[in-house]
């Protein structure tokens, strides 16, 4: 039997408290798998069987979920399907180095892996060598198990402060493009889906449509019954555009009572079904506002284009307004198509 191939495939994901054998893939039980799934993941790539043995005896004891690779393409096979916090990389190995390993990673990462690199060279140009390729730490062979297990904690501190940093990012760039009271996207945030989406329709053909949305009468909502009572509207509101529009679709709060929504991939009859039901329910919703019983309602103003001759996103935006002042013309609680553009 060729040993070699015996060992070409990643270890299953496992914690370091539970080591597999090597030549034997054991499914973990589901319990065991989800409680991985929160831990600290580390890929171990080293093509010696020895120094893996040292690297799983040195971190038997602690919490961590540990995948083995015994070369370069597997270890980038387990980064890829589960995104470990932290590699420890020989710098050897037959297929791809290190060194190239740690450039991979660097070129293709979402979230930050923290790298230590094993390696043999204690020549301060080669260790130079290591960190510019990507390297976060390094530690000659033969190492001792104890500074191993401090290494891997200074780079979990590091690898977790990074995923703090980027957690917060995240959550500062959803906050910068939704509305706080509502919860729906903001104007930035439809602008720049919108223009994407508008390109995208120009270029393949299917129609792309604007309506815009005012509650009817709402300063007296806030006049009459106070600003919470208003608030509680525009929320009730919001869950009822978002109700209705497609994951494929937007709606957003642009200021005030003014909502906006963009809708794609369907003709006239079938943006006027979708407003008309939109309008529906709000209409059917009652409120209770300082022990009234309120009814509310909404205009609409919808414009839209088909072809390649797309309009600039304002000029369409102009179009739905208008339309929606025609409707409030009209008597409110309705819905008006702008002219179609020549």
């Amino acid at each position: 039997m060729d040993t070699n191939k015996a060992h070409r495939k990643v270890q299953p994901v496992r914690t370091a408290r539970t080591p597999l054998s090597p030549r034997k893939a054991v499914p973990a039980p589901r319990d065991v798998l989800d409680a991985a799934a929160e831990q600290f993941k580390i890929v171990v790539a080293d093509d010696s069987p020895i120094y893996r043995k040292l690297v799983e005896n040195a971190l038997a004891d602690q919490d961590y979920c540990v995948l083995y690779a015994n070369n370069g393409r597997d270890a980038l096979d387990a980064l890829a399907e589960h995104q470990p916090s932290l590699v420890i990389t020989d710098w050897e190995m037959p297929d791809i180095t290190g060194i190239e390993l740690c450039k991979k990673i660097r070129q293709g990462q979402d979230a930050y892996t923290y790298i230590i690199l094993l390696t043999s060279n204690t020549e301060k140009d080669q260790v130079i060598q290591g960190l510019a390729a990507g390297a976060d730490d390094y530690l000659t062979k033969p190492f001792h198990a104890g500074e191993l297990l401090a290494r891997v904690g200074v780079g979990r501190r590091v690898s977790e402060l990074h995923r703090q940093i980027q957690a917060k990012n995240q959550l500062l760039q959803e906050l910068a493009l939704t509305d706080p009271l509502t919860g729906l996207p903001n104007r930035r945030a439809i602008e720049e889906w919108a223009k994407r989406e508008m390109s995208a329709a120009a270029r393949h053909g299917f129609a792309f449509w604007v309506a815009m949305a005012d509650l009817d009468h709402f300063k007296s909502i806030n006049d009459n019954y106070g600003h919470e009572a208003g608030d509680l509207v525009l929320k009730r509101f919001a869950d009822v555009l978002r109700a209705n529009t497609r994951s494929s679709n937007m709606s957003a709060r642009i200021g005030g009572e003014e909502f906006v929504l963009a809708i794609t991939h369907v003709d006239r009859p079938g943006i006027q079904i979708a407003i008309e039901r939109i309008r529906q329910r709000l209409e059917a919703e009652e409120f209770t506002l300082a022990g009234h019983a309120v009814r509310i309602t909404a205009s609409f103003g919808i414009a839209g284009f088909q072809g390649k001759n797309m309009p600039d996103l304002d000029q369409l935006v102009r179009r739905a307004d208008e339309a929606l002042y025609e409707a409030k013309h009209k008597g409110r609680n309705r819905f008006e198509f702008a002219p179609e553009l020549s």
